[in-house]
């Protein structure tokens, strides 16, 4: 699939207002570079994706660069496999870092060069403590913590120490480097956070060579300074790490470029999905949903497969907006972006997935004839295409009620119908198995009244619905999907979120489509006439068997047809 042009950016946020004073202002001189920093231990959701458009979009907006940069500081839960997942996402959301592809361990050697920089100040130290011991002695929000009996070690120990952890002397937890900050601070991650440990793990780029990993809070604004970011743009559970940020780059700043400014912003909560990374992974690990991609999944691999654009969720992320307030969006407002985007692009064609036989008495039975249907009804230059018609077609079953409730417009006893393109059809009989099941629905047509045709009978109807002629549909798989989720909230207070699971979120039915849809190649998307878009699934489509999965429907009625 291409990648989509830029969403123009229309709404408003705060961070495009701090860029255009700092423009004014001419902090950065006219700069902007961000980056987007994801950790190589899983795979991207949709609230990622709010992140990866705001990061690169915003540059983009300003002539700026956004850096593609993996926080791979924890080998033991990393892997190659989601360092490209993560860029075939970055890719298909339609953006590109260009050269600016980096890595945390790209800075490892300068990290520990820093560390020993600190420790060389007295502003780090080796803590002995246990883990456990550690976490006794940080306080409490409301109680200062302890110093530990560790904290006064000489710069000469300390130095001695740090070279022995690297150079493998020591088991893991048997030592860890602390900034030596303030174990007063209102603020926790001010109280000697820890910024190195000791991990023997094998690391996907640095394979054996080191066996102390930074930590995150300690990499991630080094990092940013050493690639000259200027807006570090992150979600607001890192508002109280932005204390720590400033300090590691105010102690280091004559080692440093530039000391970058970090903004945080409220992260995506969307209803109907969880995006706990630990969540999906349950999910995924214990096969409550098929894999990463599941079509029902928030994971960007699974919106994909469903069916979603590039565009559709670049124009989520742009109508949601930025702000530094936490609010639920309405899954209703991906689902609209996602119909506006397909409205647009998606070809029409028919198909028919729980088909009803109907048998039309009076028209010959060795005819056939053409009718014709527009590719889409407001862009004429794309054309008609042919819709053969014949004496048996099948129709959907919704489309008739053997008792019709008050205001079904459809075929019914006694009624009339247009088929859509075709004829008026008036119903005459049902015929039906031993069961007692409709077999099929017997009916005549009004050959005065074919659409399209000059002179035709304007005889109007208020029912208008869709058919296949039986000889000609060609049978596909076809999976409806629904939320995967009964409960807006479902990881909300208390709950268990798997107790929200919806039992029916997947339908798999085979279905009657036009003969041309068996060519769709995969990632092709049509809109279904009543029925909804679809897309030919990323995975299962092959050339001559296509499978479709349904995006969404025409209209906000999950589990059921959309109507006329």
């Amino acid at each position: 699939m291409k990648n989509p042009s830029t969403v123009e950016s229309t709404a408003s946020n705060f961070i495009r207002s701090i860029i255009n004073e700092d423009n004014r202002t001419g902090k950065w001189q006219g700069r902007v570079e961000t980056r987007f920093p994801p950790e190589p231990n899983g795979y991207l959701h949709i609230g990622h994706a709010k992140s990866i458009c705001l990061n690169f979009g915003i540059a983009k907006e300003f002539n700026g660069v956004c850096h593609l940069r993996f926080d791979d500081t924890n080998p033991e839960k990393e892997a190659q496999e989601f360092v490209d997942a993560i860029c075939d996402n970055v890719r298909w959301l339609g953006f590109d870092w260009g050269e600016h592809l980096h890595f945390s361990s790209d800075y490892f050697d300068q990290l520990y060069a820093f560390a020993e920089y600190l420790i060389a100040e007295g502003k780090a130290y080796i803590d002995s403590q246990s883990a456990d011991e550690i976490r006794e002695r940080r306080g409490t929000l409301t109680t200062p913590g302890e110093p530990s009996p560790f904290r006064d070690r000489s710069v000469t120990e300390n130095m001695d120490l740090f070279r022995r952890m690297k150079a493998g002397e020591f088991a893991e937890g048997a030592h860890v480097l602390r900034a030596k900050i303030d174990m007063s601070s209102p603020n926790i991650n001010m109280r000697d956070p820890v910024i190195y440990r000791i991990r023997y793990a094998h690391h996907q780029r640095t394979r054996d060579k080191w066996c102390i990993y930074p930590m995150y809070d300690y990499t991630h604004c080094i990092s940013d300074a050493l690639e000259n970011i200027t807006h570090s743009l992150c979600t607001l559970e890192f508002e109280d790490h932005r204390p720590l940020y400033d300090w590691v780059l105010d102690q280091l700043q004559e080692k440093l470029p530039c000391h970058p400014q970090q903004i945080e912003f409220a992260r995506l909560n969307l209803t109907y999905t969880v995006m706990s990374k630990r969540k999906l992974i349950e999910l995924v690990e214990q096969k409550l949903v098929d894999g990463w991609d599941d079509p029902r999944l928030s994971t960007l691999a699974g919106v994909r497969r469903r069916g979603y654009t590039p565009l559709s969720i670049q124009k989520f992320a742009e109508r949601i907006g930025v702000s530094k307030a936490d609010s639920w969006i309405d899954m209703g407002v991906l689902e609209d972006c996602l119909r506006e985007d397909l409205n647009e692009h998606a070809p029409r064609r028919i198909a028919v997935l729980k088909p009803l036989k109907l048998i039309i008495d009076n028209y010959p039975e060795d005819q056939e004839e053409d009718c014709f249907a527009p590719n889409h009804p407001q862009k004429p230059e794309w054309g008609k295409r042919t819709v053969p018609f014949a004496k048996v077609v099948y129709i959907e079953q919704d489309d008739f009620m053997e008792e019709p409730v008050k205001g079904f417009f459809r075929l019914k006893p006694g009624g009339e119908v247009r088929l859509r393109y075709a004829y008026i059809i008036k119903f005459e009989r049902i015929e039906k198995n031993a069961q007692g099941e409709i077999a099929a629905i017997h009916c005549t047509y009004d050959p005065e009244t074919k659409s399209g045709t000059v002179g035709a009978t304007k005889r109007k109807v208020k029912g208008n619905i869709h058919w296949l002629a039986a000889n000609q549909a060609k049978t596909v798989e076809i999976r409806l999907f629904d939320r995967l989720f009964n409960d807006p909230y479902p990881d909300s207070g208390d709950k268990d979120y798997k107790n929200a699971l919806n039992p029916n979120s997947k339908m798999t039915l085979h279905a009657f489509v036009e003969p041309t849809l068996l060519a769709a190649e995969p990632e092709q998307c049509f809109q279904f006439e009543r029925n909804g878009y679809f897309i030919a699934d990323r995975i299962d489509s092959h050339h001559g068997k296509p499978v479709f999965n349904r995006a969404v429907t025409l209209r906000d009625s999950w589990g059921k047809t959309a109507g006329t």
